[in-house]
């Protein structure tokens, strides 16, 4: 019987607390029980978020509160700026243009972080910009864009900054109101440690005023219909309940270790897995390396291997790239119920495969990095 790991960027594994609220019998969601969980889990993402507004659940994936972002602010013809540094930056501009929306780029090569010199740049040429659409952790890479810097930059125009925080929020610092960003967009299924199905979306006053002349025609991602229900702590639709009640577990297990503990504790997880990285001779990929993903170049004649064999040998599920960088590089994530000992397993199964596959390496070094990284010497 093989024992498995999950070491990808999403889905990430489920706290077995978590995952057992979904086998409780299921609620009506037009009730006062249910109600009480959604109010509770409201409060509870603002403090994930770290903003003071209302954040809304809409069932769907991390893209479905990426299209209400797109949806609500917008009309056919409107010009934003989109800073892409990934795939997940480059599919704000599949979607905004998927709705007729003029896409400006100031895109980078990939492994890049955006540049928020030019981002205001491109501001300033085109000022009538109704908005700038970029992404927190890249994971496509393995890299953090500075959002602070860029949140600065778009407050001061009449834009609203949009930022994709899928991957990374709560498992690397991210701060929507101090950071002055005008939506925030995030997914279940990494750093809240819950199964796929589940998005957020949080916007500020700025955002709402463009809610207000939004053209694009929407309904069941219409967020004024979330607007209106969460103020008597429904949903407009019917909610995927059993999630619902399983997140409002894994949003208590937040608050107990708290958001300042963990980022700390995946900041160690992402030391150790370099040291890990490089004491197998891969050469890091990504300019500014994220917290929750670490990204290695591996020999093109091998990437894919190195994937198939862990999880087909040893039960071990990294990720391989995408886009242009498959079999390139490989993606070990440390985000959500990722933990020490995952991080272990992980490279001294890594270690086997390379080997197995005609790398030279010395056993156990990798190994050691990681523990000489996690025991603070």
């Amino acid at each position: 019987m093989k024992k498995y790991y999950l070491l990808t960027p999403g889905p990430t594994p489920i706290p077995p607390n978590v995952a057992l609220k979904e086998a409780l019998p299921i609620l009506h969601h037009r009730t006062s029980e249910f109600a009480q969980i959604y109010k509770d889990v409201s409060e509870g993402l603002k403090y994930a978020f770290q903003t003071a507004n209302e954040v809304y659940t809409i069932a769907g994936s991390g893209s479905a509160a990426m299209e209400t972002a797109v949806v609500n602010l917008l009309s056919p013809g409107d010009e934003i700026i989109v800073a892409s540094c990934g795939n997940f930056g480059d599919r704000w501009a599949k979607i905004a243009q998927s709705y007729g929306v003029k896409v400006i780029s100031v895109s980078v090569e990939w492994g890049k972080i955006v540049i928020p010199a030019q981002i205001e740049e491109a501001l300033k040429a085109n000022p009538n910009v109704k908005a700038v659409y970029t992404t927190f952790t890249e994971t496509s890479t393995g890299v953090v864009n500075d959002i602070k810097t860029i949140g600065e930059i778009v407050s001061k125009t009449n834009a609203v900054l949009v930022v994709d925080t899928v991957s990374g929020l709560v498992g690397q610092e991210y701060r929507a109101d101090a950071w002055k960003v005008d939506v925030t967009v995030s997914g279940s299924q990494k750093g809240f440690m819950l199964a796929p199905g589940l998005s957020f979306i949080t916007l500020s006053d700025k955002a709402w005023k463009l809610v207000e002349t939004s053209k694009i025609p929407k309904f069941y991602f219409d967020i004024k219909k979330y607007k209106k229900s969460y103020a008597t702590n429904e949903t407009p639709f019917t909610p995927p309940v059993t999630l619902m009640v399983s997140l409002l577990e894994a949003i208590k297990m937040i608050k107990e270790e708290g958001l300042e503990n963990m980022w700390n504790e995946y900041k160690l997880l992402a030391k150790a897995s370099r040291a890990g990285m490089k004491a197998l001779g891969l050469e890091l990929f990504g300019e500014v390396p994220c917290e929750v993903v670490t990204s290695a170049k591996v020999p093109e004649a091998i990437g894919g291997k190195i994937v198939k064999t862990l999880r087909e040998k040893y039960g071990v599920s990294i990720a391989g790239g995408q886009g242009d960088l498959k079999g390139k590089i490989i993606r070990f994530a440390h985000m959500g119920y990722i933990g020490k000992a995952d991080i272990l397993v992980g490279f001294s199964c890594l270690e086997m495969v390379l080997e197995e596959l005609g790398v030279k390496i010395e056993k156990g070094k990798s190994v050691a990095a990681v523990q000489e990284v996690l025991m603070g010497k």
